[in-house]
């Protein structure tokens, strides 16, 4: 067996015993993320498992219709969902938007560049939809609302049915289905532009989503030494919360980076709160796939299936070490209880 067909089936296998996971959690606990990202993790599972079955079997028109539905398109987006719903009471909600005004703004220039074929106006609309929700996602974030997340997941929600009616619709010239000559690895390229364009619309805002929420996620957790302090309180002069709101970013890369010798001696001291470990694997869980799969999409698709493989590993090590996701682990869809740890504290 070689590893365009072991990858792909290993990645599909941990992928779907995670979703079981999730789902059991989600039954016990009810919280929505973690619905979410199980749904996420069934378009993980299932985008390998065809490039398992391409690639034992050999590929076929509905095989990559499929793969490219569901893996190129709706993955990313719905885990970067579970990570909104997450972190939806708190100001992450000004990275997720500037993440969807910049997916946008990637989509409309990639066709100024690539200049795919049957784009029509689907750059501009597009990046219109990106600009108009990252707009209401950031007043509503500004107000201290709690309604942009509900507006992110009505968004995905309608942005995957669609999807789904354009790849139903579409037509595909003979034999249906492309790889790369070389590595074997399937593309996009056998795909009109309006659909070409939906990766990079879905894909950013959810890989940032993903990825930004859990290094935020470690920031929060993680004991801190801030060098550089800002405020977010809405009782403030405009032109002041706007300046907080510019330095912000900066002040939380540079207070990460300082704390982290505080952090390596709590964790050697066994006192870090084990979210911190968590996020940071699951920061580097969305990042690896992301990179890769930005790469097959330029023409370089010889770490793709790598780059699965170890996003989901990754990912699935994150959700692991964090006690306060899985308290316990049983076995799904029973009171069968394999692994029980005791309530953290979070300070």
């Amino acid at each position: 067996m070689n590893f365009n067909v072991f990858l792909p089936l290993c990645s599909s296998l941990l992928s779907l015993v995670f979703c079981a996971l999730l789902f059991g959690q989600w039954r016990d606990r009810r919280r929505s993320y973690q619905a979410v990202w199980a749904i996420g993790m069934i378009w993980y599972g299932l985008s390998a498992g065809t490039e398992f079955l391409g690639g034992a079997f050999g590929w076929s028109e509905p095989l990559y219709r499929a793969w490219y539905l569901i893996g190129a398109i709706w993955v990313a987006g719905w885990l970067g969902l579970g990570t909104v719903l997450l972190l939806g009471k708190t100001r992450f909600g000004y990275a997720f938007a500037g993440s969807l005004f910049l997916a946008g703004l990637f989509t409309a220039l990639s066709q100024a560049k690539y200049n795919y074929a049957d784009s029509g106006v689907a750059p501009i609309l597009y990046f219109g939809i990106a600009a108009v929700l990252a707009a209401a996602i950031a007043v509503d974030t500004f107000r201290g609302g709690a309604t942009w997340p509900r507006l992110a997941a009505g968004a995905l929600v309608v942005g995957t049915l669609i999807s789904a009616v354009m790849m139903t619709l579409v037509s595909l010239p003979y034999p249906g289905w492309v790889v790369d000559p070389v590595t074997h690895i399937p593309t996009g390229a056998l795909f009109p532009g309006y659909l070409r364009l939906l990766t990079p619309f879905f894909n950013i805002t959810g890989a940032f989503a993903l990825t930004l929420g859990g290094i935020y996620s470690t920031y929060i957790f993680m004991p801190k030494r801030r060098l550089m302090r800002y405020s977010l309180s809405r009782n403030q002069s405009p032109a002041r919360y706007i300046g907080n709101l510019m330095v912000a970013p900066v002040a939380i890369v540079v207070n990460l980076a300082f704390s982290v010798p505080v952090t390596l001696a709590a964790l050697l001291t066994g006192r870090l709160n084990s979210r911190v470990p968590a996020t940071l694997l699951i920061a580097i869980g969305g990042l690896i796939p992301a990179i890769t799969s930005g790469l097959n999409r330029f023409g370089d698709s010889s770490a793709f299936f790598v780059g699965e493989f170890l996003g989901v590993v990754f990912l699935f090590a994150g959700f692991l070490v964090s006690i306060e996701v899985f308290r316990e682990i049983r076995v799904p869809f029973t009171g069968i209880v394999l692994l029980s740890r005791a309530r953290e504290e979070i300070t």
